[in-house]
């Protein structure tokens, strides 16, 4: 069930990038071979690597016109949807992975027959080997089919004519944000090299349109409802509820910058069974937290990307730490409404995924 909900909200997801104008001047296509390894981020997963994983890229590339102010304050950057398949480092435990992501990447030097840019992804992955208690426990990393994807990398590209080489690293990462566990997740640093074709000279874009005015933005308000779940250890144990509300006022200084605070109220069932010396028993009305919360805003027109920490104020039990953080997106759908698709975790250990609807006054 948590499976199949996940996938419908990251596909409603996917058709938001590509139906809010995200996309503009064609650029074209890039295949991409890819060798890298499995990390055991953690000692209990040691027993996980065993051989190199191989995989590939098929990306399909575009780059805006020009008509919004971040699109010049970005110098640009290059967006597309990438389709990915790769074995992990041991096929007997963990199988093969796949998965589609949208991804943007920003430039950091443009040059007439080359760029250097940074790039950032997220999507959706499928892996054919899960934990079983039976017949595969050995399997610590993942318990679930279908996961979040997440790409981080640089990519270097060399023009001549309508064609390009392009040689790049990233790290490729796949979590199901605790809805299940074990997730001490998958990650895959990657060394790629491959060829594309443009179907449009990369850099016109570029030479042929002016730099629009950028505005500043009033403070807004805003109320933002999440509901999630999540498991807890031991395995096989039931799903507990989750569910939020947070109080944001959020301000868009220019085109490349934003920040937001927010006072969060957080019911988190699955508090109520962790395991302390100390409070063995715990009532309903002792659970809820209240956590003061500030970050960064990466505002693209509809679509801000968010990054940020913050800390419990109120926390009876103390579970995972005062400190909490957020990455994620919103996507601000009418002048009130908005969708919010945002992890939440403690330092590196996911929490959950907050599952969220804001109205903004």
């Amino acid at each position: 069930m948590l499976e199949r909900v996940s996938v419908k909200l990251f596909f409603g997801f996917f058709f938001i990038l590509l139906s809010s104008n995200l996309f503009g001047q064609s650029i074209g296509f890039e295949v991409k071979p890819k060798s890298g390894f499995l990390m055991a981020h953690r000692g209990v997963m040691g027993h996980l690597p065993r051989e190199h994983a191989w995989g590939g890229e098929i990306a399909f590339l575009s780059r805006p016109s020009g008509k919004k102010n971040w699109h010049h304050a970005f110098n640009f950057p290059t967006y597309g949807l990438a389709f990915y398949g790769s074995s992990v480092g041991n096929f007997e435990i963990l199988g093969t992975y796949y998965g589609g992501y949208g991804f943007m990447e920003f430039p950091f030097s443009v040059r007439s027959k080359s760029e250097f840019t940074g790039k950032v992804g997220c999507g959706l992955g499928y892996g054919t080997k899960v934990f079983d208690q039976e017949t595969n426990p050995k399997n610590v990393a993942m318990s679930t089919h279908f996961n979040v994807l997440i790409s981080l990398g640089m990519q270097y590209r060399y023009f001549f004519g309508k064609n390009h080489l392009v040689a790049g690293v990233d790290l490729t990462h796949f979590s199901n944000g605790s809805t299940k566990v074990p997730n001490l997740g998958i990650n895959l640093p990657y060394l790629s090299l491959g060829f594309g074709r443009n179907l449009a000279t990369a850099m016109d874009v570029r030479s042929t349109t002016s730099t629009p005015a950028l505005e500043e933005k009033p403070w807004k308000f805003k109320l933002i409802g999440v509901i999630s779940s999540k498991e807890i250890y031991p395995t096989n144990r039931k799903n507990y509820g989750i569910a939020s509300l947070s109080f944001y006022a959020t301000k868009i200084f220019n085109a490349k910058t934003g920040w937001e605070s927010a006072i969060d109220f957080i019911y988190k069932s699955s508090i109520k069974d962790y395991k302390t010396d100390f409070f063995p028993v715990k009532s309903s009305s002792s659970i809820p937290q209240v956590g003061i919360y500030t970050g960064y805003i990466l505002p693209l027109d509809k679509m801000h990307f968010v990054l940020g920490m913050g800390v419990y104020v109120r926390d009876v039990y103390n579970p995972d730490g005062r400190l909490y953080h957020r990455i994620g997106m919103r996507y601000q759908a009418t002048r009130h409404w908005s969708a919010n698709l945002v992890l939440k975790s403690h330092w590196a250990k996911a929490d959950y995924v907050e599952y969220g609807i804001g109205y903004t006054f």
